[in-house]
């Protein structure tokens, strides 16, 4: 019987990884389900729900010459799969700073007191050694109106410097 596990990859960036880890998980059969791949500082990441006949540890030995061959660090945790229950995103948060401990920390607790539920957050440093800027992405779903979740964010944030924007997000389904 088919089930679903989360396939965390970790290694140092390198071309092929996704390609040779997609190809040979569709030559086994394997279903991919949500995923998230992506270069953080030299490091490339992968999180990807997989569905299978195969068990953690058969998938694990599959998996593990690419391992071998591209210095990656394997995680397989069993899941339940729960694709198409969640809450689409209905905001989309900006938020831009001096770089600095406690951003992250700062603006996501804000969010927790408004009840936004985060979805997905990805962030990057931007500017120089110097002068680092600290830019992060929130989409996220939340009833409470995007005017009182942007009034809340900058009461808190305004007097450390750090710039937010909020944009609303129309899925359009159908």
């Amino acid at each position: 019987m088919a089930q679903w596990f989360m396939l965390t990859l970790v290694g140092k960036d390198r071309v092929g990884i996704v390609a040779r880890v997609s190809t040979l998980l569709f030559e086994q059969g394997a279903h991919l389900g949500e995923a998230s791949m992506m270069r953080l500082g030299g490091n490339f990441t992968i999180m990807l729900m997989v569905r299978t006949e195969n068990d953690v540890q058969t998938l694990k030995m599959l998996l593990q010459k690419i391992a071998n061959d591209m210095d990656l660090h394997i995680h397989i945790e069993n899941i339940d799969g729960q694709l198409h229950q969640h809450k689409l995103p209905n905001m989309r948060i900006s938020v831009y700073g001096a770089d600095r401990m406690g951003i992250v920390a700062t603006v996501t607790n804000i969010l927790v007191e408004v009840g936004f539920n985060i979805l997905d957050l990805e962030s990057d440093v931007g500017g120089s050694q110097a002068q680092p800027i600290y830019i992060m992405h929130i989409e996220g779903y939340s009833e409470t109106p995007q005017e009182e979740v942007q009034k809340s964010l900058d009461a808190a944030v305004a007097k450390d410097g750090i710039s937010t924007r909020i944009s609303h997000i129309d899925t359009l389904i159908g």
